[in-house]
């Protein structure tokens, strides 16, 4: 039972959410040879005040496609 979780930050439609789900069900199963009605998957919303890399958060030290511009 495959198992997809993509984790990202807030700002995706659901029609981009739908799109994904079905094509990557459609690809995953197709390359690991398993039928789609086995895969499952979960989008995760992480907002960037809680994520971080190299010891920072991506609020204080990163620009993110997805940012609004004020």
């Amino acid at each position: 039972m495959p198992f997809i979780r993509v984790d990202w930050f807030p700002g995706r439609t659901l029609e981009q959410k739908r799109e994904l789900a079905e094509v990557l069900t459609r690809e995953f199963a197709r390359i690991a040879k398993c039928k789609p009605e086995t895969i499952n998957f979960i989008f995760t919303e992480v907002s960037r005040e809680d994520w971080g890399r190299n010891g920072k958060l991506f609020c204080d030290a990163y620009e993110y496609e997805n940012d609004q511009k004020a």
